[in-house]
């Protein structure tokens, strides 16, 4: 029985799909290659520690004031690191949600990124 609607019916609208996923996927290796390449930066104690790192959440560089290093209390410097880590890696992670949501147009696809 012929397709009332024309055309190849289901295998044609199937070729499309393939074809928008393959340039989603296209489009989602060009934006995690450019949260590799930018930049975030968490910071605690006032800036007295600071965290760069890439957008995709690798820690590049710990930057630690001086100021801050007392022998005497080793946990709180610790505590500043990990609370400069956090935020870093907070601001990737909204960074990549922020990618996401304008290449799938606010979709959430399980696995893209």
């Amino acid at each position: 029985m012929p397709n009332p609607f024309g055309g190849m019916g289901n295998i044609g609208n199937m070729g499309n799909i393939m074809k928008q996923a393959q340039k989603m996927m296209d489009q989602a290796k060009k934006a995690e290659e450019e949260l590799a390449g930018a930049r975030v930066e968490g910071s605690s104690g006032g800036g007295m520690v600071k965290v760069m790192a890439t957008g995709t959440g690798e820690v590049l560089e710990v930057i630690i004031d001086p100021e801050v290093v007392d022998p005497q209390d080793v946990e709180m410097l610790q505590d500043l690191v990990v609370t400069a880590v956090r935020e870093a890696i907070e601001k990737a992670t909204a960074l990549r949600a922020d990618r996401m949501k304008d290449l799938t147009g606010g979709l959430s696809i399980p696995g893209l990124f």
